[in-house]
């Protein structure tokens, strides 16, 4: 059948808009459900996946590992926009590679049923960010490629409404979602947006009469992305969305570190008790609020006192972006000093993080369709996008960078190779050689494994360490678990007592139910993989639960509970009136060089530069506008 290829001379709006933008809000849905957990499936419940045996994954690790996810999600736009401009078109490109999105829920939902789970993890997340990212340049610009000369005035409003449908479907699935893992597990939880996605695939075929099918450049692609206007569009826009990559950097920590931090936080807010994974959800509520209030009230008030171009309103919110983790940073400076702050305090730095979406994210969105030649409207979107990838990528590498590996781990992994096959029928005690490689010497450490897992590691005997673990059994019962680390230090006559090595022990609050005692170990150096010592942690305080209508549709356990019953797993800690109110775990290495609020105020620091940084190239720059009529 032959399809239209140029824009009708309408007034109105396209009849194909309402099919793309039903299409964008199940697949939004789909997107962000299974993004909204994904870094809290990471760290408590994948290794639970195919039972015992799998080691548990550190945030940092989680974190790495979502925006590595991220990147890729926003980098293959590149392949999807050249398949879409130069070979097939927009429109078979976005059902082609939603048929391999839905394969990679498929994936995702074959975790714990066989195989290895985080194969499948790797496997169904490669598959969607295929799928998600090879389509988003392509959706994007579809929209724009529906409207001509007599619309044209349509484009900023449907935009607007384009970005309204994606936080519509955003906003419900991270409210559903993380309650389906919480209360289902993680086959349901992966599964409802894999459904999703099949409808938004259903939705958008149905539409394909009703489009407009710009069809794919070919030669003329390549003769305009190389002509003058084609290289000196690309070139303008490359510096703005290297600045606006750090907006992302700091935007997608809301599924990563930003949940971390609210697991530390009192998340009852509202008489709502909030899972950590659902906070995320709020971002689309302020988004839903504030794009009609900018848009009829703000814009047109500001342009009253001073022209808002799109350069300008970028880089007011990148100030604004800096601002949002500036109180985060001070909000993870209280948790550091043993408080549990009210969850109200980080929905007011999404509050501004969403003015600073508003103004940077969907003014970028359109620029980049207005910026680029005609026959370039994906390639040009996946400068957009591409920005994204890259502060992901970014993010990826700090995490990876802080990240201090385990020499007990390393040690301990080589020893197992060299078990017998049915080493794990019995527990195993397993020495392993200390700094200096040898065992049977000080600085040995002991590892215990039952059932094929590690159960705990045994350091090298300390009296300091010994007396210090006493203290806090006994004090751990009162109403802040943990004593102040001035108070803990002049108990002991200003110092807390020397390793065997003669290192000086540190006391850290982490939190306001974990605290460590570190030394520098062994190797006498600090931040390295032989720093030793105790993680202590208490239980999360439970209040009175009360169950609504929501609640009574759901299991009396969470699924976590049920599964650790399961494999056999108790971890809780005994009473406050009993011997050992708390659990004292050893570790030799594995934590990370930037960590609390020194992370954050990195990344402040980071945003406040690039903000500064990006004002003499919006003077510099001049635009011009293109539209496919």
């Amino acid at each position: 059948m032959a399809y239209r290829t140029s824009p009708a001379n309408l007034e109105g709006l396209p009849p194909g808009v309402p099919h793309i933008i039903g299409n964008e809000a199940a697949e939004r849905f789909s997107f962000y459900g299974m993004k909204a957990i994904l870094a809290v499936f990471m760290v408590q419940y994948l290794h639970l996946m195919d039972g015992l045996g799998t080691s548990v994954m550190s945030e940092a690790q989680a974190t790495e590992r979502v925006h590595l996810f991220n990147g890729a999600v926003y980098l293959t736009p590149f392949l999807g926009a050249l398949l879409a401009d130069v070979l097939i078109g927009k429109y078979r490109t976005i059902i082609a590679l939603s048929i391999v999105y839905c394969a990679g829920h498929a994936a995702l939902a074959c975790m714990g049923v066989f195989g290895a789970s985080p194969w499948w993890l790797m496997a169904g997340l490669g598959l969607i960010a295929l799928g998600s990212g090879g389509i988003k340049p392509c959706v994007s610009a579809h929209v724009g490629d529906q409207f001509g000369a007599r619309n044209a005035h349509l484009l900023p409003r449907i935009f607007n409404w384009f970005y309204f449908s994606i936080n519509i479907g955003a906003f419900l699935s991270m409210v559903l979602t993380p309650w389906l893992l919480e209360w289902y597990g993680p086959h349901w939880a992966f599964g409802v947006p894999g459904v999703l996605m099949a409808l938004a695939t259903l939705v958008f075929w149905l539409g394909r009469n009703r489009y407009i099918h710009v069809p794919a450049g070919g030669k003329r692609f390549l003769r305009e992305a190389f002509s003058g206007d084609g290289l000196k569009a690309m070139l303008k826009l490359l510096p703005l969305y290297l600045f606006v990559a750090m907006f992302w950097a700091l935007f997608d920590q809301t599924g990563s570190t930003w949940i971390f931090q609210s697991l530390d936080m009192d998340r009852n807010f509202l008489g709502i008790e909030w899972l950590p994974s659902q906070i995320q959800s709020l971002n689309s509520v302020f988004v839903l609020t504030f794009i009609p209030i900018f848009a009829y009230l703000v814009y047109p008030l500001g342009n009253r006192v001073w022209n808002l171009t799109p350069l300008r309103k970028i880089g007011l919110g990148l100030f604004i972006m800096a601002s949002s983790f500036a109180l985060v940073a001070v909000i993870q400076q209280w948790i550091d000093g043993g408080a549990r702050p009210n969850i109200g305090w980080q929905i007011l730095a999404f509050a501004l993080l969403t003015v600073a979406e508003v103004m940077v994210s969907i003014v970028a969105l359109e620029y980049a369709y207005t910026q680029a030649p005609k026959t370039m409207k994906s390639l040009l979107m996946c400068y957009y996008l591409g920005a994204v990838a890259v502060g992901n990528f970014f993010v990826a590498g700090v995490n990876h960078f802080i990240q201090i590996p385990s020499a007990a781990t390393t040690q301990l992994e080589e020893a197992i190779a060299k078990l017998p096959e049915d080493w794990r029928n019995d527990p195993r005690t397993i020495m392993l050689p200390g700094y200096d490689g040898i065992t049977g010497t000080a600085d040995d450490v002991i590892a215990r494994l039952e059932d094929g897992t590690l159960k705990a590691y045994e350091l090298p005997r300390s009296e300091s360490y010994q007396k210090l673990l006493e203290i806090f059994k006994t004090t751990t019962g009162n109403d802040d678990p943990f004593p102040s680390s001035e108070r803990l230090t002049a108990a002991f006559g200003g110092k807390l007592g020397d390793d065997p090595w003669g290192n000086p022990i540190r006391y850290e609050r982490l939190n306001y139910r974990t605290a460590r005692l570190i030394s520098n170990g062994p190797d006498q150096q600090a931040n390295t993989h032989w720093d030793m010592g105790y993680v202590l942690t208490v239980d999360e305080p439970t209040g009175a639960q009360t169950r609504s209508w929501v609640d009574r549709i759901r299991p009396e356990n969470p699924w976590l509970e049920r599964r650790k019953q399961e494999l056999g797993i108790n971890d809780k800690t005994a009473g406050p009136n009993l011997e050992t109110p708390l659990h004292v775990k050893a570790f030799v290495g594995g934590q990370t060089k930037l960590q609390g609020a020194a992370y954050f105020h990195f990344f402040t620091w980071l945003m406040l530069g690039t903000a500064v940084a990006f004002i003499p190239y919006a003077l510099l720059y001049r635009p011009k506008t293109y539209l496919q009529d």
